[in-house]
């Protein structure tokens, strides 16, 4: 397979993936009333994604390694869209956490192939360029989709937004069907996939920046869960104009990839990361100094918020990038390592911000700071880059 193929495959079933996250998020209110649940409740859906999409990885990463890339691909794709399309005929809350769950792992092995699909064709720099399409294709996701499925909703009802996913997802599993993947011959030398785990998890050159990237990601996990609340209730938003914030949460998030793959060989991966994770810091302080001081001001709890974004989307192919360099071993292990520990870290945070749901900002505020300071951290005692 050519690498612009890949490149095609992979951004595209990303998208997909990432659009189960957040093109639901305009209808909750809209859901919980239909399901006749809490508000808060319904909220966990995105909780249960995440560890849905978590859990697995590990599985996906070592099965991909011995049945190949394009039967795993395929199997991630039919559970994705098929989950999706059962998703709105459950009745209660525990048959929609339920479905959502499985949702996430259908989505989990289709995070993970997409990487490894790349790790397979690039390397080097080049990887972190080539991972930056991927971070495209999942903000454009993240900030489209809340608009696409706010404006599903008001024309057809939350029901049709899962529909049109699943069966667009089904569409997809028989586009790869058709498409040649390479065969591969990688080896772990004979030991079990859990083995070769425990031996990556001990280098210090692939988990702090697996880490750093993760708290990162967790930023924007918090603020998915707790934001939809917080502007539809203490800020009086509609379900539209909570849609139309993905627009601005795209293009910083568009930018910041952009300028990975536009600077990256020039400036290297490190000093960009460095740059990103501060940036992310400095949004999260400013949208926690605003949330205290000005808190009937919107503006100065998501624009800050948007620099976040965009540091997060300097930081995260890098991270990726430096834990596949930092691994001792090849293959699709360390890529799948870290996309576990990152929704494993995502779903632990969701959690924290449902169970710390308020109409007020500060919480939010707070938590996302306090990951940025983590992820810092985790930059500054990354060991030298190995050449």
């Amino acid at each position: 397979m050519k690498n612009r193929t890949t490149l095609i495959i992979t951004c595209t079933t990303v998208f997909l993936a990432q659009l189960g996250m957040s093109i639901y998020l305009p209808a909750l209110p809209d859901i919980a009333r239909d399901l006749g649940a809490d508000a808060s409740r319904v909220s966990w859906g995105l909780s249960v994604y995440l560890i849905g999409m978590a859990l697995p990885m590990l599985l996906w990463g070592s099965v991909s390694q011995r049945l190949g890339r394009k039967p795993v691909l395929l199997a991630a794709l039919g559970l994705y869209g098929l989950s999706n399309l059962a998703l709105p005929l459950g009745t209660t809350v525990e048959a929609f956490l339920t479905l959502r769950l499985i949702q996430g792992i259908g989505a989990s092995g289709i995070s993970v192939m997409a990487r490894v699909l790349i790790r397979d064709s690039f390397s080097g720099d080049l990887l972190a360029k080539a991972l930056s399409w991927i971070s495209i294709a999942f903000v454009i996701a993240l900030g489209i989709g809340q608009y696409l499925g706010s404006l599903i909703q008001v024309a057809f009802g939350w029901e049709a937004i899962f529909y049109g996913l699943g069966a667009v997802s089904l569409a997809m599993a028989v586009a790869v069907s058709r498409v040649g993947f390479p065969v591969l011959t990688e080896s772990s030398h004979g030991q079990s996939a859990w083995r070769v785990y425990g031996r990556i998890l001990r280098y210090r050159g692939f988990l702090l920046p697996a880490l750093a990237g993760g708290l990162g990601y967790g930023v924007i996990v918090a603020f998915n869960t707790a934001a939809p609340l917080i502007l539809q209730e203490s800020f009086h938003w509609s379900a539209i104009e909570y849609g139309l914030l993905g627009w601005p949460i795209s293009a910083a998030y568009l930018f910041g990839a952009l300028a990975v793959n536009a600077f990256v060989l020039r400036t290297g991966q490190r000093r960009l990361m460095s740059w990103g994770i501060a940036l992310v810091l400095g949004g999260s302080a400013t949208m926690l100094l605003g949330s205290v001081a000005l808190s009937s001001v919107a503006l100065l709890f998501w624009l800050p918020y948007c620099f976040a974004v965009f540091g997060q989307s300097l930081n995260y192919p890098i991270s990726l990038s430096l834990a596949n360099e930092g691994s001792p071993v090849a293959g699709a292990y360390a890529m799948a390592l870290s996309g576990f520990l990152h929704q494993l870290m995502a779903s632990a945070i969701g959690a924290m911000a449902s169970l710390l749901l308020s109409q007020q900002a500060w919480p939010l505020a707070a938590l996302c700071t306090l990951l940025a300071v983590a992820a810092m951290l985790c930059v500054r005692f990354m060991p030298p880059r190995v050449a």
